[in-house]
């Protein structure tokens, strides 16, 4: 079973997936929020076992989302992202050298995500009763009006 690690950027909140190895296996697009990154997480969860688009090939079948893209960057190296239900990035992966390797890659995801235990750093765990405290805030301007 795998972990994911939250961690502060400069602008939000980012989710790394780790395998059993302590690889990363994939990592988040940044969100504003905390809890935000979490519906991310759940998100991922949710939509592991979604089909497969193969970019790499000529004739690919597109297919609805929320599904996995298999592609080439600019490097000539594989990569694989997960859109969600809205057409947004969930995930992106780090560059392969080969597409059995991509496919590793998001099997290892499908395997490791459903059970991932959800470690925070020290600094999100203040971040988080932060925006605990502005919520609750911003409840009691808008019970006011």
């Amino acid at each position: 079973m795998g972990k994911f690690i939250i961690k502060k950027t400069n602008t939000g909140f980012i989710f790394y997936l780790k395998a059993n190895n302590t690889q990363t296996v994939c990592t988040s697009q940044v969100y504003a929020s905390l809890t935000g990154c979490k519906v991310g997480i759940e998100s991922l969860r949710k939509n592991c076992d979604s089909g497969t688009e193969d970019q790499t090939l000529q004739k690919f079948e597109p297919l609805k989302n929320p599904k996995w893209e298999i592609y080439v960057d600019k490097a000539g190296e594989y990569r694989f992202r997960l859109k969600a239900s809205n057409g947004e990035n969930l995930i992106a992966s780090q560059g392969y050298t080969t597409k059995t390797a991509c496919k590793n890659g998001i099997s290892s995801i499908a395997n490791n995500a459903p059970e991932a235990d959800v470690e925070k750093e020290e600094d999100v765990k203040k971040d988080a009763k932060e925006e605990s405290k502005d919520i609750k805030k911003d409840t009691k301007k808008v019970a006011k009006k």
